[in-house]
């Protein structure tokens, strides 16, 4: 009599095969980044800008009468013997130097400028702001690779009524305010090195205050 249905064996050699096809494309399947996270942390590249408070060390090859160290003003700009009211501010240490040659070339021929930055404030709108339950809330000046343990640290810990779980950054991705959750407690107390993450200039670490 021939067999309608397959035998177990012929049942199991056949989901085995199938399973084995799921397992193999599910692995192949690249991870979709998240913000924030490693993906995000690898590709994510920041060039420094002035801000005030930086000094700029201005050197002129062949005219060090006009080569100085001068201070950004609260307003962004700087005033050097031959050039007055240039704005620094949101300026690469090179675009500043192209800047400065631009202005000089009324007075000397060909200048070639260098320029070095100290101090490293950086403009405001890159600053990292820390808010709420931190021991000592403050603007921190971004750094390259810095990330929320970094901040937590420079910030002096959490004070004891922090809610660090329920902590977020607020980033602006886009010209878009987003909200990215942040579990302190986990990092801090527990050492989970999952819930360390990447931070990126302007971002706002809102620490809130637990009820309980």
């Amino acid at each position: 009599m021939k067999k309608v249905f397959p035998d177990l064996a012929s049942w199991a050699q056949w989901f085995g095969f199938v399973l084995t096809l799921f397992i193999a494309g599910c692995a192949s399947k690249p991870a979709a980044p998240t913000v924030g996270g490693e993906a995000d942390a690898a590709s994510y590249q920041h060039e420094y800008r002035i801000g005030p408070g930086d000094n700029v060390i201005i050197s002129v090859w062949r005219h060090p009468e006009v080569s100085l160290t001068v201070p950004v003003r609260p307003d962004g700009k700087i005033t050097t013997p031959l050039v007055e009211d240039l704005t620094a501010s949101g300026k690469t240490g090179t675009e500043l130097a192209r800047d400065i040659e631009k202005a000089l070339a009324k007075y000397i021929q060909d200048p070639v400028v260098t320029v070095t930055i100290t101090g490293f404030v950086g403009p405001y709108g890159e600053q990292i702001r820390v808010i709420g339950q931190a021991a000592k809330p403050q603007a921190l000046a971004y750094r390259e690779g810095m990330s929320v343990m970094d901040v937590v640290i420079a910030v002096g810990g959490l004070t004891e009524f922090a809610a660090g779980n329920k902590a977020s950054i607020v980033r602006t991705i886009g010209g878009k305010q987003q909200k990215l959750a942040v579990r302190l407690n986990d990092l801090i107390r527990d050492g989970d090195l999952s819930a360390n993450m990447p931070v990126r200039p302007g971002d706002i670490l809102v620490i809130p205050e637990s009820f309980f």
